[in-house]
């Protein structure tokens, strides 16, 4: 049996909340705090003073990377704290700045697929709060992909419809000056955001970020 733990939980699913709590509790934990949104988790650390926080990446209010920016500002202030993410997906601007931060002990940021794989997620759990560091393998993928040139999976026709994004033309005026169909040239911009790994966000327009990655590259 591991050691028992003080834990803070952060989920704003209700069922993935009482889930995660009662699998903590069979196996000897204490949820000292199960709360729904990031400002309630800051709130509830302060007043239990945890061994561990686990947290998810998309809370309220706009459903984006609050935990994890939560995350990033508690591990600021108490650099001791062990704190695991969990996620259903890769943030990576934050992922590494979580993972960079204190002395890189006692963080870990897994995806939600390893809670079905119990030993595993609790193992590691137990290992972060020890001051060990997990992460997820597809997570590694995800942040060393960040140090390589982010234009190199791009093909030499893919660069040139990117160039010409970043002159401001538009599918049409690309197409014309390629001499191809308009269809041809959105595909090609379908491929340069899918391998600059730019998914669909509300609050982003993907194609000012591909510009971006081109002018930086």
């Amino acid at each position: 049996m591991p050691t028992p733990l003080r834990i803070v939980l952060a989920e704003d699913s209700v069922l993935l909340r009482e889930g995660l709590t009662g699998l903590l509790l069979r196996f000897g934990h204490e949820v000292v705090a199960a709360v729904g949104d990031a400002a309630a988790m800051r709130g509830a650390v302060a007043e239990h003073d945890p061994d561990i926080v686990v947290t998810d990446v998309r809370m309220p209010p706009g459903f984006q990377d609050e935990g994890l920016r939560a995350a990033v500002a508690l591990r600021a202030e108490r650099p001791a704290l062990p704190v695991l993410v969990l996620s259903q997906y890769v943030q990576r601007a934050y992922a590494a700045e979580l993972l960079e931060s204190g002395d890189g002990t006692g963080v870990g940021y897994l995806l939600k697929d390893r809670i079905g794989q119990v030993e595993e997620f609790v193992d590691a759990l137990a290992r972060v709060a020890a001051g060990g560091t997990v992460v997820d393998p597809e997570v590694v993928r995800h942040l060393l992909r960040r140090h390589r040139d982010p234009l190199a999976a791009l093909t030499p026709r893919e660069r040139e419809v990117l160039a010409l994004v970043a002159e401001g033309h538009s599918n049409g005026a690309i197409a014309r000056r390629l001499v191809v169909s308009e269809a041809a040239v959105g595909k090609h911009i379908g491929n340069i955001l899918g391998k600059l790994d730019l998914p669909p966000a509300e609050d982003t327009h993907r194609r000012v970020l591909a510009v971006l990655a081109f002018l930086r590259a």
